[in-house]
């Protein structure tokens, strides 16, 4: 009798001994799982908690480590809003086996910037270690076997406007540089409005909305949430790029759950308006299509489709530059106190300082009173 107790317990030994592994899935973020990589034994369990943004934990295999492989596991995409929700999704991998297992996130440009996992990877020291595996889907760009090819629109053929825009009380005389498809310019029916995008919506790499339509006098409200984001504005053709003579709020680092600062564009003209967050740690924010346009011609080939599909290119092929004027990874930098150089905007900003707004740019647009 004694001998078939110790028998069953023996049985059930391993099972008892088996390891939970947790991994966070973009935690804080970033485009990392955390920890990249755990040496489990057969029986183990590695559970998957995701975070906010929209992840995957997708199998792929060493030499296509951004391609799903055949048959393998995968969780499908898990959007998250907030860290705050009480049960954080999560996606659970029994290993049966002690070969690797490697891992990858499915989003646009994820796996490309560097986010994948891998389960009992060789040491540092083999070919196939989990720093080789992570390089090769950096190298390869996501799925791509190549640099990633993206055509940019030709050039549009740009003209000097003026226009004169007039309501109940005003007269608003623009000069604009202006090309075919744009808007004409129009005071906004009834009044100003006032738009609002902000700033890392849901925790996400987003502005929100990231592409909206403005009339002359309306109001571009930008309002900053958690981590720590800039609004910088760009040309079509380097959205990555801060634009010469453009405007540029700096960083403004928020903690989570507060509201940050808010910074106001009054629109002068219906010229585009694109921008972009020039954070670039741990990745670049606007190759990873944190990016925002205003009066996008949406007819025509410079759409903000268009824009987005640059962006995100920036990050694919290595080169977006950082040439924002402040340290990415940390703290503010002062806001720049320039207008747009296409004269569509005017800027104000509420940046908290003892209750005192800075304005950071004077109004482009003259307006004469209606006698």
């Amino acid at each position: 009798m004694m001998r078939s107790t110790l028998t069953a317990a023996l049985a059930v030994l391993p099972v008892a001994l088996a390891t939970s592994w947790d991994v966070s899935v973009g935690p804080n973020g970033q485009l990392i799982y955390y920890p990249e990589y755990v040496l489990a034994e057969v029986g183990d369990t590695i559970n998957m908690i995701f975070h906010p943004k929209n992840h995957t934990v997708t199998q792929s295999s060493f030499d296509a480590p951004c391609v799903p492989l055949a048959g393998g596991v995968s969780s499908g995409f898990l959007p998250v809003a907030s860290d705050s929700d009480p049960e954080l999704p999560n996606f659970v991998i029994t290993v049966n086996d002690t070969n690797p297992i490697w891992i990858h996130c499915e989003q646009k440009g994820h796996c490309g910037a560097g986010m994948v996992f891998a389960v009992n990877p060789p040491d540092a020291s083999s070919n196939h270690s989990f720093a080789a595996f992570q390089a090769l889907a950096i190298e390869l760009n996501g799925t791509q076997t190549s640099a990633l090819s993206v055509s940019t629109p030709p050039p549009q053929s740009w003209a000097t406007a003026t226009a004169t825009v007039s309501d109940a009380s005003s007269t608003w005389v623009s000069t604009y540089t202006s090309y075919s498809g744009t808007p004409e310019p129009t005071y906004a029916a009834g009044g100003p409005v006032t738009h609002n995008i902000t700033v890392g919506i849901n925790g996400q790499l987003a502005f929100g909305p990231a592409n909206i339509s403005a009339a002359i006098g309306d109001i571009v409200e930008f309002t900053f949430l958690a981590k720590n984001h800039s609004v910088v504005q760009s040309s079509f053709p380097e959205p990555c790029t801060p634009l010469v003579d453009g405007f540029n709020l700096g960083f403004h680092p928020v903690d989570a759950n507060v509201t940050g600062p808010s910074f106001s564009i009054t629109i002068n003209n219906t010229s585009p308006i694109w921008g972009y967050c020039a954070q670039t740690n741990p990745v670049s924010h606007c190759g990873s299509g944190m990016v925002f346009s205003i009066n996008a011609v949406e007819t025509g080939p410079n759409n903000f489709a268009a824009f987005l599909a640059l962006a995100e290119a920036t990050l694919a092929n290595s080169t977006v530059k950082d040439t924002s004027g402040a340290t990415a990874s940390s703290g503010s930098s002062s806001p720049s106190s320039t207008s747009g150089s296409n004269g569509a905007l005017s800027v104000v900003g509420d940046v908290n300082m003892g209750g005192i707004g800075m304005v950071l740019a004077t109004v482009a647009a003259v307006i004469v009173g209606m006698l």
